[in-house]
């Protein structure tokens, strides 16, 4: 497969147009680390949710659902649908707490709600663990998908996909800072989101699929299921129970964090008002989970009948490096039917989407290693351009780092199970640390030490030969963990009060959690309710998983199910507006 000229014109002319906005802001990013990684605190809340949406479309994420679908599907994407109750959860109880507390980055926090020395460890700790360890394997994860689709695309071998793609994000990154990440991904969504509809109008279109009426009639019930089969109790509890009832506010995963976090948090911290907070993450689950799904979902249903097996891909693509194939190559192939200009506004939209999401990675992973690392241990007290400057050297090495982790991979699916069972267990702190005053620096060195150590015995015993379920190593994490971070909550001191007074008073979370803390705070009661929150939350849920399933209903030709979805959808729509207005009157008034 190779692009023509007006197809490479265009790729050319979509990175010229998303890297201007780097170019322009240079300037300002490099004046200080405030912003370098916060954009100045000034960003408005459609900005940071589109910025949201854009760093979690990346190049991996159409081709994990593409592995899911072929091999479990359509159902199967309950792994990630589930996390909307943690995104949710996000927005309505944790967005106004982050950005009330004023941190630079989320790891900031750790020595505002804790104290002493293991507060201190913990915030060095997971500096190197997120923003070195845990981020690579996630920017190689991308990394592999890029490699895939370019060896389909373009005939390139790994290695040269790498070194481009590289200096690409190495070159945005180190000099646009976050306001450059910000604006840069609002015009990539844009780019990525046509090139995926794109793809999914032309891949109905082949003669093996029939248009989308015979996609439908052509595919068997049981991948088109929106839920699982409960008649497979087991398959039932991998797929939806466990996701539903466990997985999501147990298991701490990149973007889907309990209470929010990394880049997540970043974004919340850079909003304008914790209005803005609110709004942004708001829209981002809206637009992840019920705007983008379904046009990746027709190309994998797509690719099953042109694409029935892994021989069928090997077959149309002899070149492909053998080590690459695998169900979630089905969407670059599929990708090969767009004709001269729409393949190359596709290349355009994932190149597009591979940027955002690196690039946000670069810039949380250095934020992490140079304010909560290096200032903190190493250099403190130097000027804010020395920190720039090493923010820049520091994002070209972990690009070095990632690229050569990418080796090491097979696949997307493989890399989200990994990321899933390291962070398992972990999530309940997440939650909790915000609303009850307890919990301390040692119960989330405990969840981290055990969670890793239980989640590394699995992998050992699979390498050993030992055939054990993904989701029964996962409840077995968690129990584990839970058990342990309990206990050692209750077996150690508690923060000292001084410390619990100062960030009562700077955050103000509502709750009988705080009540030992609040009377001596002396600021009166939080300006935020539970109960609004939990309505929230579930509203928010609602419209969501309403619109998602009712546009499925409407694209399955189930016009009686998309009827009884679009209902749900305008009636907790409406009662989300409702409550958002009165959310912003309190706010105003409380002013």
């Amino acid at each position: 497969m190779r692009l023509t000229s007006l197809d490479w014109v265009i790729v050319v002319v979509s990175i010229i147009i998303s890297f201007a906005p780097a170019v322009v802001l240079a300037r300002r990013a490099g004046s200080s680390t405030a912003e370098f990684f916060t954009s100045g605190r000034a960003a408005p809340w459609w900005l940071i949710g589109v910025s949201m949406v854009a760093t979690t479309f990346s190049t991996d994420t159409p081709n994990l659902v593409t592995n899911i679908v072929r091999t479990g599907g359509v159902a199967g994407n309950w792994a990630w649908w589930a996390f909307l109750l943690t995104g949710m959860a996000t927005v309505f109880f944790y967005a106004r707490l982050w950005r009330r507390s004023g941190v630079l980055t989320d790891l900031e926090f750790y020595e505002i709600r804790y104290a002493g020395k293991p507060a201190t460890f913990v915030r060095g700790f997971r500096a190197l663990y997120l923003g070195l360890f845990f981020n690579c394997v996630i920017m190689a994860t991308v990394n592999l998908a890029a490699a895939k689709i370019a060896n389909v695309l373009l005939g390139w071998p790994m290695a040269k996909t790498l070194v481009v793609c590289a200096l690409l994000n190495v070159a945005f990154a180190a000099t646009s800072g976050l306001w450059g990440v910000l604006v840069t991904d609002f015009i990539q969504f844009g780019i990525a989101m046509t090139g995926s509809v794109a793809a999914a109008v032309y891949a109905v279109r082949q003669p093996q699929v029939g248009g989308l009426v015979a996609l439908f009639a052509k595919s068997d019930l049981k991948t088109l299921a929106l839920v699982p089969d409960f008649g497979d109790w087991s398959v039932a509890l991998a797929v939806m129970i466990i996701p539903l009832t466990i997985q999501w506010w147990s298991v701490w995963y990149p973007g889907a964090e309990p209470g929010g976090g990394s880049y997540i948090a970043q974004r919340m911290l850079a909003a304008k008002t914790e209005k803005d907070a609110l709004g942004g993450t708001l829209f981002f689950n809206f637009a992840h989970y019920a705007l983008r799904p379904w046009p990746w979902v027709v190309v994998a249903l797509a690719s099953i009948l042109v694409f029935p097996s892994l021989d069928d891909i090997r077959h149309a693509f002899p070149y492909v490096d053998p080590s690459l194939i695998g169900h979630d190559l089905a969407y670059p192939a599929m990708l090969t039917f767009l004709p001269a200009g729409l393949l190359g506004l596709m290349v355009a939209g994932l190149l597009a989407a591979y940027v955002s999401t690196i690039s946000t990675h670069l810039n949380w992973g250095t934020s992490y290693l140079v304010h909560d690392f290096y200032r903190r241990f190493m250099k403190p007290g130097a000027d804010e351009r020395h920190y720039v400057l090493v923010g820049r050297l520091v994002t070209g090495g972990l690009m070095v780092l990632s690229a050569a982790l990418t080796f090491v991979l097979t696949t997307a699916q493989a890399s989200f199970n990994l990321m899933l069972s390291v962070g398992a267990g972990t999530g309940l702190i997440y939650l909790l640390r915000w609303y009850w005053w307890r919990i301390n620096a040692w119960s989330e060195i405990a969840a981290m030490v055990s969670s890793f150590l239980v989640a590394v015995g699995f992998f050992v015993a699979g390498k050993n030969g030992a055939t054990i379920a993904t989701a029964t190593s996962l409840l077995i994490t968690i129990a584990v963990t839970t058990v342990v971070w309990v206990a050692a909550t209750y077996l150690t001191a508690p923060t000292d009060r001084a410390t619990l007074v100062s960030f009562y008073r700077l955050v103000r979370p509502p709750g009988a959690g705080w009540d030992a803390v609040r009377a001596d705070a002396e600021v009166g009661p939080s300006p935020d309710s539970i109960a609004q929150s939990l309505l929230g939350w579930v509203l928010g849920c609602l419209v969501v998983y309403a619109a998602l399933f009712g546009s499925g209903s409407y694209l399955y030709g189930r016009t009686a199910q998309g009827v009884a979805w679009t209902v749900v959808f305008v009636i907790a729509c409406a009662g989300l507006i409702r409550l958002m207005m009165g959310l912003w009157r309190e706010q105003e008034s409380g002013r």
